[in-house]
């Protein structure tokens, strides 16, 4: 039996091919930690759409909806109407 993909596992992978980075945690801020700038935020915002099939409004747009694994997770869980997990 296959194992499911979580969403954190997903966008932790995303974050880890693209920016080239191993050692952070789900938590990590990439504002604080200077992981992913501004433009690395909207190359996410496309990764997210893409890949769980949502809509990132700009009122999304916010720290605290992109600013970790973590807090992209709950965004789509929200946005795919579950709880994040």
């Amino acid at each position: 039996m296959r194992e499911l993909v979580t969403p954190r596992q997903l966008i932790r992978g995303f974050i880890t091919e693209n920016f080239l980075v191993e050692d952070f945690s789900d938590e990590t801020s990439f504002r604080a930690s200077g992981l992913v700038d501004s433009m690395g935020i909207a190359q996410l915002v496309t990764f997210l759409e893409v890949a769980f099939g949502v809509r990132i409004e700009d009122a999304d747009l916010t720290p605290e909806n992109l600013d970790s694994v973590a807090s992209a997770a709950a965004l789509v869980e929200r946005k795919r109407g579950r709880t994040a997990a």
